[in-house]
């Protein structure tokens, strides 16, 4: 028996913007960003969370970037490290995928660095012609 229990939420009150801030500002993908950002993404995204049962502490979290009918971007998604190894990270990620908005979307994308094969295991693939993408990156925004 797992000694830990979690509960997984779409619920965005439930949030811990403390939590989420304090781990985005140490990413490798979103080094220093200042708090506003972290809470205007999440008002104009989709996200989900999971909580320890035992405290409420949020562990875990996700965000799907959308114009929630074609097209989803995820980002932000992490289990904090003395919580992993239990299947968080694809637990917030599923609940995303599988609301029916996001089911009827033609394309769903991400970045990662690390983690190919958690994604290829949910269906995501490589893109096998990048050709056509292209993007503005813009350094030391925050």
């Amino acid at each position: 028996m797992n000694p830990k229990a979690y509960s997984v939420s779409l619920d965005k009150n439930k949030l811990q913007l403390d939590v989420i801030h304090a781990f985005l500002t140490t990413s490798y993908w979103s080094p220093g960003i200042p708090r506003a950002t972290v809470e205007h993404g999440i008002a104009n995204s989709l996200c989900s969370a999971a909580f320890a049962d035992a405290d409420g502490a949020q562990v875990a979290f996700a965000r799907l970037i959308t114009d929630h009918a074609t097209f989803g971007y995820l980002a932000d998604v992490f289990v904090l490290p003395e919580h992993r190894g239990h299947g968080l990270g694809a637990a917030v990620v599923h609940v995303l995928l599988d609301l029916p908005e996001v089911r009827a979307m033609r394309r769903l994308m991400l970045a990662t660095r690390d983690a190919h094969s958690l994604y290829e295991r949910m269906g995501f693939e490589r893109i096998e012609n990048p050709e056509p993408f292209m993007q503005i990156l813009r350094k030391n925004i925050y």
